[in-house]
């Protein structure tokens, strides 16, 4: 009997992650898309570049604020390499669950810079030519993404995790205009922005660099802060980065038990 039930837990848990990592393949195709679409948006409805980049950070706040809504009680809605690294390195998530969350926030981010693409009647892949390696987008990536991963973390570490939503959507929309780089502060949307040759893209050539930057910026600068100014870290708030993740694993398994918060991350 015993032996049953550990097996329906199992599959009970398989079927949890496969849902999760499906939401963040489809998160992140859907905010590769929304940040490539609206850019070609206003690339054509607009001829002031001034008008452009805000009809581009208007349309990405908003719709990361929604996306966020809607995957997060799936995945976490990291739809961010860095994120979820950052989140595996303070215990949140497993190691695992980052090995698969990866690929597909990847994957999914070029699915949606192609269907951006389709969706305004252009090339379905055409690589971008826009350089972006100065020294001042670099500098500005490594800023964008520490300050996206301090951001997330407070919000973790002081139980405010409710506001993820509404904060990374307003810092991402404002960072569009603070930052020379318009705050990519992402590594999968950056290699999936190398795929639309229009206003939202980025040169292949540029990617590497603005790699580098993001994973230090993220990894040793916003992890470094989030750990001098919120020290402490309990097992539920570091479960809940972006927003706390509902997935099937964290309710009753088929024997009627209730599983640690934590290991339903795992």
């Amino acid at each position: 009997m015993s032996g049953v039930k550990s097996s329906q837990r199992l599959a009970f848990q398989r079927a949890a992650v496969a849902r999760a990592v499906g939401a963040e393949f489809l998160g992140s195709a859907l905010l590769a898309a929304l940040v490539i679409g609206s850019g070609i948006a206003a690339q054509q409805l607009s001829a002031d570049v001034g008008l452009q980049l805000l009809e581009n950070a208007a349309a990405t706040a908003a719709g990361l604020f929604a996306l966020i809504l809607m995957f997060g009680p799936v995945s976490g809605a990291h739809f961010n390499p860095v994120v979820s690294i950052v989140d595996a390195f303070f215990g949140g998530l497993s190691w695992q669950r980052v090995a698969a969350y990866v690929p597909a926030q990847i994957l999914g981010c070029c699915a949606g810079a192609i269907l951006a693409n389709l969706m305004f009647e252009e090339t379905a892949v055409s690589i971008s030519t826009h350089d972006r390696a100065t020294g001042a987008h670099l500098l500005s990536e490594a800023v964008a993404t520490a300050g996206l991963v301090l951001l997330i973390f407070a919000l973790a570490r002081s139980g405010r995790a409710a506001l993820a939503p509404a904060a990374v959507g307003a810092y991402i929309g404002a960072a569009y205009w603070f930052t020379s780089s318009t705050s990519f502060a992402n590594p999968a949307i950056t290699i999936g922005r190398t795929l639309s040759d229009t206003f939202a893209g980025i040169a292949p050539g540029s990617v590497l660099p603005f790699l580098l930057d993001q994973v230090l910026g993220g990894l040793i600068f916003g992890a470094g802060l989030v750990w001098l100014l919120y020290p402490s870290l309990t097992t539920a708030q570091a479960a809940d980065v972006v927003v706390p993740a509902t997935d099937d694993t964290s309710r009753a398994q088929p024997d009627g038990t209730q599983p640690d918060r934590a290991s339903a991350r795992n």
